[in-house]
């Protein structure tokens, strides 16, 4: 399916008619399909390998010593989680993945810095974490961006969002299907699910299996080209714009046959919030046309809730 493309390079333009074009090319995208693919979005092509070949590497160590990494205290927000342990929200099937998550680095004197843990560094992959820092920073500044454009669309100032951002509690994660074994029980190996954040930023995965729910009710595979990533809405951009916005569902199937002793790579970078941003509608979201939906909640409450969810935290 080819997905709406934009430019970020028409938003950061002197030219008033470019960045208007850019906003209204977003937000109508957002409106109908949920997912924009973006071209010239400021993560250097050779940041993104370097991330793959070390991620690759941690991957591939022992399980022995990937669990040394793993800290069932923070609910998965930090180092290594193992294969089979989250699920989508209302399935009991566990997703056919193992991931890690780098989270924020607060440097400046910021008080929130309290409500992080810190980050797990890696040993055995000495660039693992300094090239996980540089991504971490590069996609954030991308995602800033993309949000003063969504602000513009909502009629919000255009640096609504960016006060929630610095330091906030966004999360860079890296996914590894293994190779398929044996006869799986389902053809899903993640199944379909909404995000959580405000918006996802996803540099193209090792092999294709990412799927979305048109309107249509029809699902279609979703690639992006090299130089582009796609970008969706999360529910927390959903509930803040009373369904204006749609979180889109998706989900990751499995390859062919011929392609099961393959391993899939993704690297999602999930945009949140400080967790006291509220996500109560906004209030030109809401007439007789569009009666509020959601109760009133931060984004800290409504992370929590949802690691609850998806088996994370007890």
């Amino acid at each position: 399916m080819g997905i709406p493309v934009v430019d970020l390079a028409d938003f950061l333009s002197a030219d008033p008619i470019r960045k208007a074009a850019f906003v209204k090319s977003i937000g109508k995208a957002y409106e109908e399909v949920g997912f924009v693919a973006v071209k010239n979005h400021g993560i250097d092509d050779t940041l993104i390998a370097d991330l793959y070949k070390y991620v690759q590497q941690f991957f591939s160590l022992p399980l022995d010593k990937k669990k040394k990494y793993e800290k069932p205290e923070l609910a998965g927000q930090r180092g290594y989680t193992s294969f089979g342990k989250e699920h989508a929200k209302g399935s009991n099937a566990a997703d056919l993945k193992e991931f890690f998550q780098f989270g924020q680095t607060v440097e400046d004197d910021d008080p929130v810095k309290s409500e992080y843990p810190d980050n797990v560094s890696v040993e055995e992959v000495p660039a693992f974490t300094p090239t996980f820092f540089k991504a971490y920073r590069a996609f954030e500044k991308s995602g800033s961006e993309l949000l003063k454009s969504i602000a513009l669309y909502l009629g919000l100032d255009e640096n609504y969002f960016q006060g929630f951002l610095h330091n906030g509690n966004s999360i860079l994660r890296v996914i590894h299907y293994p190779p398929i074994t044996e006869e799986p029980k389902s053809a899903i190996r993640a199944e379909q699910h909404e995000d959580i954040n405000l918006i996802t930023l996803l540099v193209g995965a090792s092999a294709d299996g990412l799927q979305i729910l048109t309107k249509q009710n029809e699902w279609i595979g979703v690639t992006s080209l090299p130089e582009q990533i796609v970008v969706n809405v999360g529910d927390m951009l959903q509930r803040l714009t009373n369904n204006k916005l749609k979180s889109t569902t998706h989900r990751v199937v499995n390859p062919l046959r011929e392609k099961w002793h393959t391993s899939r790579f993704s690297i999602p970078f999930f945009l949140h919030p400080k967790s006291s941003m509220s996500l109560a509608c906004l209030e030109h979201c809401i007439d007789n046309n569009h009666p509020k939906v959601y109760t009133d909640m931060t984004a800290g409450e409504y992370l929590d809730e949802r690691l609850r969810e998806i088996g994370l935290k007890k």
